[in-house]
This record gives C-alpha cells, sequence and structure tokens, in this order.
C-alpha cells in the first residue's frame, strides 16, 4: 500500500529490522561503541559504532525511504554532510555551483578543496544558460541549494538535471529549507540530496546534524565510504531524538509556512521594507519554477531594509523572536547574514549575491502569526526613525 509522505514521517526507520525487533513503538538507543561477535571467521551486522550502529541506521533508513532514494547517511552536521559528499570528487575536478549558497559550504568550497587540487565556479543559478556557459571538460559537479540561503534564490531543478545529464555531471542539491516534506529532489533526476537536519526535520533547535540520500546504490557506498573513513557520524542519542521529531516535521513545517506566507505579505506592503524575498509571492521571479517542482512556499523569508541601522534598530525593537544563528526551530529564529550565516564570506562577495547591510532574515515558528505581525508593526516604526 503506498503511503502519504505525512504517514511516513510517523513510522519511517521504526518498525523493520533489528533496531526493533522487539516492538517498542521507538527505535531504542543502543548506547554501545562496539558489538560482541559469535565466531572469529564471520562478524555480524554490527562491530564499532563508527561504522554503524542500529539506531543511526534506523534513521538513515528513515531518511532515504522520506526521499524515495537507495541510501541514507547521517553525520555530525549540516555542513559536515555536505563535505562528505564533495569529498566523492578527486584531483582535478570542477564544481559550478550556486552562487548565492550556505556560508559554511562558500567556505569549504573556497578554502578548503583548492587545496586538493578542485576547482569551482560560482554562478547565478536561476539563469540555466549561465550554468551551461560554466561547465567545462573537468567539470564533475553541479551543485545547487533552492531555495537558496539567504535570498531565496530559485532554481529549474530538471533543467539543471537535463544539464548534468547532457554533460555527464552529478548533481547534489541542498534540501535544507523545503524538506521531503513539500520537494522531492530524487525524483526529478537529482543524485544526492543533502539536509542540515538541525533545522526543519529536527525542528527543536536541539541537535545539530546532517543527513544525505542518494539515489544509486554504487554512489551510496562510496559516500558510505567517506563517511566510515572520516568519522564524523551523528551520535547515537542525537539519531533518537532527530527519529523523534520528525515525526512532527509536517504539522510544524505547515503551521510555520502558512504563517510565513502572511508574514511575508505584511512586510511587502510595509513602505519602509525595499524587498522582500520569499517565493509564496507572487512577485517573486522563481515564482512559477518553485510552485512547478515544491508544494509549499516555506518557513524562511528575507527582507531588505535600506540601512544597516535601521536593521539594527529592527532587530533590538524585535520582542519575539530569538536573534541567533540557524533557522527552522518552533521558536521564530531573526538573523543577520552578512555577521552570522554568510560571515565567512568576503564582503565583496556577499554584496554581489544581494547579501546586504540591511538584510535580515526570519525563520518562522509556531507562535501565533498575529503576535509576530504585530511585532514586526511595532518594531518597523522604530526602525523608521533610525
Amino acid at each position: 500500500m503506498t503511503q502519504h509522505i505525512e504517514t511516513a514521517l510517523i513510522h519511517a526507520g521504526v518498525r523493520d529490522g533489528f533496531a526493533n525487533k522487539k516492538g517498542a513503538v521507538n527505535v531504542p538507543m543502543y548506547l554501545s561503541s562496539t558489538f560482541h561477535q559469535e565466531s572469529i571467521d564471520e562478524f555480524g551486522e554490527y562491530d564499532y559504532a563508527r561504522s554503524g550502529n542500529p539506531t543511526r541506521d534506523a534513521l538513515e533508513k528513515a531518511i532515504a525511504e522520506l526521499e524515495g532514494g537507495v541510501r541514507g547517511h547521517a553525520f555530525a552536521s549540516g555542513i559536515a554532510a555536505v563535505t562528505a559528499t564533495l569529498m566523492l570528487l578527486s584531483q582535478g575536478d570542477h564544481i559550478v555551483i550556486t552562487e548565492d549558497v550556505y556560508g559554511g559550504t562558500y567556505r569549504f568550497v573556497t578554502k578548503v578543496l583548492p587545496r586538493f587540487g578542485i576547482t569551482h565556479t560560482f554562478v547565478d543559478f536561476t539563469d540555466l544558460a549561465a550554468i551551461e556557459a560554466a561547465i567545462t571538460p573537468a567539470t564533475k559537479l553541479l551543485f545547487l541549494e533552492t531555495p537558496s540561503n539567504p535570498t531565496l534564490g530559485i532554481t529549474d531543478i530538471r533543467g539543471v538535471v537535463a544539464l548534468a545529464k547532457q554533460y555527464n555531471c552529478l548533481t547534489f542539491l541542498d534540501n535544507t529549507f523545503m524538506t521531503p516534506l513539500h520537494q522531492r529532489p530524487l525524483e526529478l533526476g537529482v543524485d544526492v540530496v543533502i539536509h542540515s537536519a538541525t533545522k526543519f526535520l529536527s525542528g527543536h533547535s536541539d541537535i545539530i546534524a546532517g543527513l544525505t540520500v542518494t539515489a544509486d546504490e554504487q554512489l551510496g557506498n562510496d559516500l558510505y565510504f567517506i563517511q566510515n573513513s572520516f568519522g564524523n557520524i551523528l551520535g547515537v542519542q542525537d539519531s533518537f531524538t532527530l527519529l523523534q521529531n520528525m515525526k512532527t516535521t509536517d504539522v510544524r513545517f505547515s503551521r510555520s509556512s502558512e504563517s510565513a506566507q502572511k508574514i511575508a505579505e505584511f512586510l511587502d506592503a510595509d513602505p519602509l521594507v525595499e524587498q522582500v524575498y520569499y517565493p509564496g509571492l507572487a512577485s517573486h521571479p522563481g515564482y512559477d519554477i518553485h510552485h512547478s517542482q515544491c508544494t509549499s512556499s516555506g518557513a524562511v523569508l528575507s527582507f531588505r531594509l535600506p540601512t544597516y541601522e535601521k536593521a539594527k534598530a529592527l532587530v533590538e525593537a524585535m520582542k519575539i523572536p530569538v536573534f541567533a544563528v540557524s533557522l527552522g526551530g518552533v521558536e521564530s529564529i531573526l538573523s543577520y547574514p552578512a555577521k552570522m550565516s554568510h560571515a565567512s564570506m568576503e564582503p565583496e562577495e556577499r554584496a554581489k549575491r544581494g547579501i546586504t547591510e540591511g538584510l535580515l532574515r526570519f525563520s518562522v515558528g509556531l507562535e501565533h502569526v498575529d503576535d509576530l505581525i504585530a511585532d514586526f508593526a511595532q518594531a518597523l516604526v522604530i526602525a523608521a526613525k533610525a
């Protein structure tokens, strides 16, 4: 029987396999670093917890099922998941990567990979012609992030996949902002999907975690080799917590997305706000493409005020949101990308990407939307005077 993903979120990774053979409703925490072997000639499924643990195994099976892939991997952080996928490349390889990318990914691609002879070109991924023009004979990977962080740029996933097939490249997509609930990259032909599960999949600002899913068994095996070799695994307790938190992804994400739409419309109508970046607004240049490949506008938006001083005044006047890095929690989180998520990016590079001194990112939580709008209203009055 085919199940809706809302059902799969509750049961994925729980009922089948060794991890839950006693029939418990929740997967147990196997707090063991090593496993007894019955024979000197033949080892069991698990030997050392870096290489495999039943609790983490249940989580990896769950995310693979949810994304419609063949193999999942759980890492110690979202950036650990990103870097593990990029370590599938070899000396001499070239990456074409979206210019509007998470700051940690930018740092790894620009500061670490060149030391191993892996080159890159940043491109506006809203422009398929620009992507194609950047592809060289050495290009092995097209790296997508859609919606992108922090200006919510939208990439035509099908269009990029078509280019990748034409030029024999892999495609990796960071699906953090949308989750498998609303965006299904593997079904659109992407090779590897990546999550900072710290964000919406966990949703409680309580753990750091990263996940990947591959569409191909061999690629999954190759990524497992990297995971095991580097040892950047997700711990047992965090694997258990993430499995539990993922069960409520639908109700959390749906509520936050409904509120985000209302807040985006409110901000869009305020004269102090120069621009709102949110794919739920018909004025967004990626509106049609986003809704052709995604079933929600999401729970993150960004907006631009005229100056740093006005952004600072608004941040200090807001009463409800947490002012912090990260996103996707049950509490609303207001962030300043220039000094937070994209602080590792040089100022001139931030400017090219529209990450101005007046740009703020807002991750909508589960507070009542009327309270959040009222909070913005009073803060915007104060910011206007700054």
